[in-house]
């Protein structure tokens, strides 16, 4: 038997993830259930190709054509412009949200968030050495922000991450309860070497962002005048492009330079590099399917609701819904019919992403099958 070293504060953690299961309709992980048009796959493919060419070189370590495409995709999306140089981008969110807690975050410092939020948050920390702490949403899970600047206050916290829309609820916050938190971080993050006072960065989570309701507005409409805060966007969702693992955020020139102190070098490839700008050559085809989804999470909302469930209204591309009693029970009653989604969330309650047509009425007739046999 090994007698490894291993980490004390990682001693019986298992590695995250939600079940990987061959099933008909998989609809826990919030991706976009449609494939790549065929156009899209053949200039990814010829991008790829030009790229395997010089692989015996190292990639761009600054990636400098790939941060002004995603800063020309923002401005058509969000219809803020942010100039390529205060772009970052990563192998997926996740190490966007590492990049970030390695440069602010750190022994002896605090990273504070708000839950029911995404799971791998604290995970960023431990993985660390940052000490993970949260305050409560709101029963409607919207951010109570009198709580929320009463714990900057109290914790002083090197960074702050607010999910927008939520995960798992799919809630979106107001751009004033966003700036009441930025304001409170003023000079209330931890202090310096000498003492003096920092200003805690603010991470808002927008990875299900292009999902939101028309009308709700991005947080990068608050970058010009908060130098702490950081919007961060994945390609994975809207896009549907969750194999290429393709994160990126927004944020002063002065936040992002700090980020490329800590990353690995040359840690995008040549031919991650080179797919996201093929992908983002097709930006208005692959966007097009968002309007089709959004439609389709507000009906599944809608009829969720006439079969009696609480259904939360979403931004994203998911819906929260329960109570039940048991909801393993019913994940697997689901699961059996050949229907995967994710316990996940508030005690009850259950996360369906949204799926094709067809797959949300395998869902609605799964379920329907379920609450029958439940009655007496």
């Amino acid at each position: 038997m090994s007698n490894l070293p291993l980490r004390p504060d990682i001693e019986g953690d298992q590695p995250y993830g939600a079940p990987e299961l061959d099933v008909p309709v998989r609809l826990n992980v919030n991706e976009n259930p449609y494939a790549p048009a065929p156009g899209v796959v053949a200039d990814i493919a010829q991008a790829a190709a030009q790229a395997a060419v010089g692989l015996n070189r190292y990639p761009d370590r600054d990636f400098a054509t790939l941060r002004q495409a995603l800063a020309d995709y923002l401005a058509v999306e969000s219809g803020v412009r942010v100039p390529a140089e205060q772009i970052w981008a990563a192998n997926g969110s996740n190490e966007v949200m590492l990049h970030l807690l390695q440069a602010f975050g750190g022994p002896g410092r605090v990273c504070l968030s708000f839950t029911p939020t995404y799971s791998m948050y604290p995970e960023y920390a431990r993985d660390t050495l940052t000490e993970y702490r949260t305050r409560a949403r709101r029963e409607d899970f919207t951010l109570d922000v009198d709580a929320a600047v009463s714990a900057i206050h109290e914790a002083r916290p090197a960074v702050v991450i607010l999910a927008s829309p939520n995960n798992p609820t799919g809630t979106a916050l107001p751009l004033e309860h966003v700036q009441a938190v930025l304001d409170a971080t003023r000079r209330n993050g931890p202090t310096t070497s000498n003492g003096s006072p920092t200003d805690a960065v603010v991470v808002v989570d927008e990875a299900y962002g292009e999902f939101r309701r028309p009308g709700v507005p991005s947080a990068l409409e608050l970058l010009d005048n908060n130098p702490n805060l950081a919007v961060s966007r994945t390609m994975s969702k809207a896009f549907g492009m969750a194999g290429l693992r393709l994160g990126y955020l927004a944020a002063a020139r002065e936040l992002v330079d700090a980020l490329r102190v800590v990353r690995l070098p040359y840690h995008l490839s040549a031919l991650t590099q080179a797919a996201a700008l093929a992908a983002l050559g097709h930006r208005q085809e692959l966007m097009s399917q968002v309007a089709s989804l959004r439609a389709e999470r507000d009906a599944l909302v809608d009829w969720l609701r006439t079969q009696g469930y609480t259904a939360f209204d979403s931004d994203a591309n998911f819906v929260l819904f329960g109570p039940f009693q048991d909801r393993d029970a019913v994940w697997q009653a689901l699961l059996d019919r050949g229907v995967l989604i994710r316990v996940v969330g508030p005690d009850g309650y259950l996360r369906v992403s949204v799926g094709t047509p067809a797959e949300i009425q395998q869902f609605r007739d799964a379920l329907t099958a379920i609450n029958k046999e439940e009655q007496p």
